[in-house]
């Protein structure tokens, strides 16, 4: 019998220190135009996220946190590859069903194939927006597997994709009606019908979109318990609160903030069940969780469009609405419970701070930096970056921030298409703008004629680092 325990003992001291070489887990949630205040622990007065604010209580806030774009394509290029657009081709606009072969180069450095040098299983789950051909899908960018739409749920059929053996056409479509409505682009009669894949073959069209979310919470649940023994990295992308909204019938219409609430109150649910199954499986405290947004509301959509508040504006612009994301982090031990970080994040910091926690150094260059130290909440740790450009859909530079100072340059901060803004800011009329974010967050109270010495400062960093990037 003492053989026995001794035994044993050796087995869990074996089993014990395996686990401890593993490296991390990883699972980002990254949703689609849902703004600053559309969370409960950040402020929502009517969308209940109970899983989100516990996800809080059990790990951290990040309140100055930014994506590098105010819209999907660029912003999620960035995530990915811890690079500006600019870096990657990839800073004008969003790309679209009719864009070709454009989109994400092959031979960029993704997170999925950062982590793939430790061996980890990938899985891309939602929608992509970085290409739609074989050569620059989710399955040639380090995932090995992918399930999702993608591009946005507005768009239409693309004509470079193919169907699998076994589809499911919807709604009347047959197979010669797709082809037709792919060659023939039919944009308008075909809005809002967008293909589901299953890797690089579409196995569903038009989407169901009302089950999106509850079929990819399933699947990233799947994922998980499949690949419970090794490492995995799930990038999970869920198609809301991008227009149009839909909502399975668990949801719809349960949200006092109508059918947007509803999409969050699902992808909230949906945070709940990734979030058990971790717990379930043992794998919760070597599991390093993230939930943000590509860029902020689209506030044009009035009560279908979210809420920034306290911030100004919203996507499409490079105000604070525009870029600066709700975002939570949770890793037991790892990431203290119950904190908040105030000190300037954001997503091209993930590829280098994932790296660092699962000890694999960048060896190649990107704008991103190792942010491990505040997620660890050391004390006396600062933001991994001084400085922060912002650039609008259409790649021009509009502002920088240095610390607590923002300047808004010779250009607007925002779209012409936009509707939220004075007319006159629209067209043009408007002088120079500074801002102290740590006092002014909301950005209205403009001190660039009290402080030219700061703006010049920021004006002259902002045209080095911006020459940087066009090299």
């Amino acid at each position: 019998m003492k053989q026995l325990f001794t035994l044993l003992a050796i087995v869990f001291a074996a089993l014990s220190a395996l686990s401890a070489q593993r490296p991390p887990n990883v699972i980002i949630v990254f949703t689609d135009d849902q703004g600053y205040q559309d969370i409960g622990c950040f402020g929502s007065p009517d969308i209940a996220t109970p899983h989100l604010d516990q996800m809080a209580q059990e790990g951290m806030r990040f309140t100055d946190f930014h994506v590098a774009a105010p819209v999907c394509t660029p912003s999620r290029a960035a995530l990915l590859t811890g690079k500006y657009p600019q870096r990657l081709g990839m800073a004008k606009g969003v790309l679209f069903p009719h864009s070709g072969d454009k989109g994400l180069a092959p031979e960029e450095i993704t997170i999925a194939e950062q982590l793939k040098k430790k061996n980890y299983a990938t899985a891309c789950i939602g929608k992509w927006h970085l290409g739609h051909t074989e050569r620059v899908l989710p399955t040639a960018q380090g995932f090995d597997t992918y399930y999702g739409v993608p591009y946005s749920n507005d768009m239409w059929l693309a004509p470079e994709l193919k169907p699998a053996d076994d589809i499911l056409l919807r709604e009347g479509i047959t197979m010669e009606r797709m082809k037709t409505m792919a060659v023939k682009k039919l944009e308008k009669e075909g809005r809002n019908k967008v293909p589901l894949m299953r890797d690089n073959r579409v196995v569903e069209f038009p989407a169901d979109q009302t089950t999106l979310t509850k079929r990819y919470a399933e699947e990233a649940v799947r994922f998980i318990e499949q690949n419970k023994d090794n490492p995995f990295f799930i990038y999970v992308t869920p198609a809301m609160p991008h227009i149009p909204l839909f909502a399975s019938e668990a949801f719809k219409g349960k949200s006092k903030a109508g059918l947007y609430g509803d999409t969050i109150e699902e992808i909230d649910w949906a945070v709940g069940q990734i979030n058990t199954a971790l717990k379930k499986n043992g794998l919760e405290d070597n599991t390093l969780v993230i939930f943000t947004s590509d860029n902020g509301p689209w506030l044009s959509f009035g009560d279908h469009g979210g809420h920034a508040l306290p911030l100004r504006n919203g996507k499409g612009s490079t105000f604070e609405g525009g870029l600066r994301v709700p975002c939570i982090m949770k890793m037991p031990g790892t990431i203290p419970a119950g904190t908040t970080c105030t000190e300037m994040m954001g997503t091209l910091d993930l590829l280098p701070t994932i790296g660092a926690l699962a000890g694999i150094p960048v060896d190649h260059l990107i704008d991103g930096a190792d942010a491990s130290d505040l997620l660890k909440g050391k004390p006396g740790a600062k933001a991994p970056r001084d400085f922060f450009l912002y650039y609008l859909m259409n790649g021009k530079l509009t502002c920088i921030r240095m610390g607590d100072w923002k300047l808004i340059m010779d250009v607007p901060a925002i779209s012409y298409s936009q509707k939220v803004e004075p007319k006159d800011y629209r067209k043009g009329k408007f002088e120079p703008e500074l801002y102290n974010l740590r006092n002014d967050i909301g950005e209205t109270n403009n001190l660039y004629k009290q402080h030219p010495e700061i703006a010049a400062k920021l004006r002259a960093r902002a045209k080095a680092e911006h020459e940087k990037l066009a090299k």
